[in-house]
């Protein structure tokens, strides 16, 4: 039998609704019917409300903490799996739970593994996701990954930013991958911030590697949290001499006091993706929308062609 491209079907988990509607206009459609049922105790069922019988479907959702958002994208990973879908396309533009990556510690979970296997498990044939905060998190997954980077949306609004004497900063040393790939873009010096943790998310102490006097610099990282690292790493700059400093963050997770701490910070701009909704809005934070990378990523993958063109770092 030939082998018939059917229409794709794109669906939206709940936390993602904003981010979904984007992607479905730029890629030209509607999303599709889900209804969401809800428990008086809590517990709930999504159900497809149209038929998605030997359809591609793509099943966009972030899953950052509370677990409810992993737990609704498997459950619709389920429900698709088991009305018959051709291929089910997990896309996640935020990979919670990847910070556990290995086991740092004795007698700890490897978190971003196992959610790997509970995707696939779920039904998922395919994964489109998003800066995952660790490159290898890929090999979890015995199903195709396609990890795209958002330099592709950040690179161009940092060209328009036109900064003269330019220099990429990586906030730890875990980025500097990062920071290099940034810098050789931008043709620009890099520096690197060098920090100890007293514990999670509590940064005992930092320090400078590299020279920022005079510069306009431009921190990068994939994620900011209780953005800690990136206020404490944009002080150590100013008092170093630096002219400026902003910082683009692929996913904005924002707990805690990290919005006072942006507020009060000497960080001129924060630059985010709307890969997860902001809860608040501030004056310091610009999002910058990822719907036409992933439309275009998932057209592409839905007709079969290459989207090697998106992997640019």
């Amino acid at each position: 039998m030939p082998n018939v491209i059917t229409e794709a079907k794109i669906f939206s988990c709940t936390q993602s609704r904003n981010l979904a509607e984007k992607i479905a206009e730029a890629y030209g459609t509607k999303l599709g019917n889900v209804i969401t049922s809800t428990y008086s105790d809590g517990e709930f069922q999504p159900s497809f409300e149209e038929s998605v019988r030997g359809s591609r479907v793509f099943i966009i959702g972030s899953t950052h903490p509370g677990s409810d958002h992993l737990m609704e994208m498997l459950l619709m990973l389920d429900a698709a799996k088991r009305a018959s879908a051709r291929h089910i396309t997990a896309v996640i533009p935020y990979y919670g739970w990847a910070r556990q990556d290995r086991k740092d510690k004795p007698r700890v979970p490897i978190a971003a593994k196992l959610i790997a296997k509970m995707l696939e498990t779920a039904g998922a044939t395919r994964i489109i996701t998003m800066d995952l905060h660790a490159d290898q998190i890929q090999g979890f997954f015995e199903k195709p990954v396609d990890h795209l980077f958002a330099s592709t949306v950040f690179l161009p609004y940092l060209r328009s930013l036109n900064l003269e004497n330019l220099t990429i900063a990586s906030p730890d040393m875990g980025g500097s991958k990062r920071a290099y790939a940034y810098s050789k873009t931008m043709e620009s010096d890099v520096v690197i911030c060098y920090k100890q943790r007293a514990k999670a998310n509590v940064i005992s102490h930092m320090e400078l590697i590299g020279n920022v006097e005079g510069k306009n610099v431009v921190l990068v990282d994939d994620m900011v949290d209780t953005a800690g690292t990136l206020t404490k790493a944009a002080d150590v700059m100013m008092e170093r001499g630096a002219k400026s400093v902003r910082a683009i963050c692929t996913h904005p997770v924002l707990s805690g006091e990290a919005y006072e701490r942006i507020e009060n910070s000497k960080l001129l701009e924060l630059i985010v993706t709307d890969s997860i909704p902001l809860k608040q809005e501030s004056n310091k934070i610009r999002v910058l929308t990822c719907a036409d990378l992933f439309a275009d990523v998932m057209r592409r993958v839905h007709d079969n062609r290459s989207i090697s063109s998106k992997f640019i770092m």
